[in-house]
């Protein structure tokens, strides 16, 4: 059983084919990282399955009701059924944070006490009960993608739909926030689109790319990193030499039997085609072109690095 489900989806924007024949499944309770770069037609899959678009061709399913039925029956069901945080959420900011959760509590319909606790555990659970009272309008982008995830989750939703939901915070909130998606396991499936691959490494169990408006591949995570291992090899050069470095590593990029070379500071991540090869090769070029190498390491491929492999280096990573 899929809680959500999708089938040769089709969003058609004059020439462009923003979904093109998309087809997926989400299993219930799952965290599911739905990744591509951008422009893959993450988001405009989002709009379409809260509801907030049409497709034009294809069908989908959000628990038991369809997508954007002819009947218009389902929108409401759906609309009771999820949360949603856009990348950019739109808050009234004339109102504070509690007067926002209350007002969403009373679409939903809930009682006036379930109302008030609900907007205390909420403001707590993201970190805002100090704010409470202040103007939305005051709030700096990290605090409104705070109050945005509390406002989503206001109706206990069965399926939440989070389009980057902590590109906006520092590290310390974006941790903060990680932590609370996992806690979600099992208790409602998470729909979550975003191109931080270090987030989804950290928290989906379910992984799904998506490119030029179709899935590429969509799998467990530990099972999509042993399907794709690959060898991956970390040096890291001596301080001093930084441009040299650098060229050394454009180099590298034009070899044959290299994939794709990542450099963060002094460190290079290389992936290679044959690992024994590399070995000598590597630290032989390394030699030759004059730089002293610190580390020369196996370690073991990341999401990022089976992401590049399927999809290419087009896509903006962080």
């Amino acid at each position: 059983m899929s809680t959500i489900r999708i089938e040769d989806l089709q969003k058609v924007y004059g020439k462009v084919h923003a979904l093109d024949g998309l087809t997926l499944n989400v299993e219930p309770g799952a965290i599911f990282g739905f990744l591509g770069p951008n422009g893959a037609g993450k988001s405009t899959t989002m709009r379409i399955l809260t509801g907030l678009a049409h497709a034009t061709a294809g069908r989908a399913w959000v628990g038991d009701f369809e997508v954007g039925d002819r009947k218009g029956e389902s929108h409401k069901r759906i609309a009771h059924l999820i949360g949603y945080l856009p990348e950019e959420p739109a808050l009234y900011p004339w109102m504070t944070s509690s007067e926002l959760l209350d007002y969403i509590g009373c679409l939903f319909e809930l009682p006036t006490t379930d109302r008030h606790q609900r907007t205390q555990e909420l403001l707590a659970l993201t970190g805002l009960e100090g704010v409470s009272k202040r103007r939305i309008g005051g709030f700096s982008r990290g605090m409104r993608q705070r109050l945005g995830l509390a406002q989503a989750l206001v109706n206990r939703p069965q399926i939440l739909f989070l389009d980057e939901p902590v590109s906006a915070l520092d590290p310390i909130g974006r941790r903060e926030i990680l932590e609370m998606i996992s806690s979600l396991r099992g208790k409602c499936t998470v729909f979550m689109s975003t191109h931080i691959l270090a987030d989804v490494e950290r928290v989906c169990d379910t992984v799904g790319i998506i490119n030029h408006g179709h899935m590429v591949v969509t799998a467990q995570k530990d099972e999509l990193l042993k399907r794709y291992t690959i060898p991956v090899v970390e040096l890291e050069c001596e301080s001093g030499q930084e441009k040299e470095f650098s060229e050394w590593c454009k180099i590298l990029q034009s070899n044959g039997g290299i994939q794709t070379v990542t450099v963060e500071g002094l460190v290079a991540r290389v992936v290679v085609d044959d690992l024994e090869s590399a070995r000598s090769w590597l630290l032989k070029q390394a030699a030759q072109s004059g730089l002293g190498i610190l580390r020369f390491q196996v370690v073991t491929p990341t999401l990022e690095d089976v992401f590049l492999r399927l999809v290419g280096s087009d896509g903006r990573l962080q």
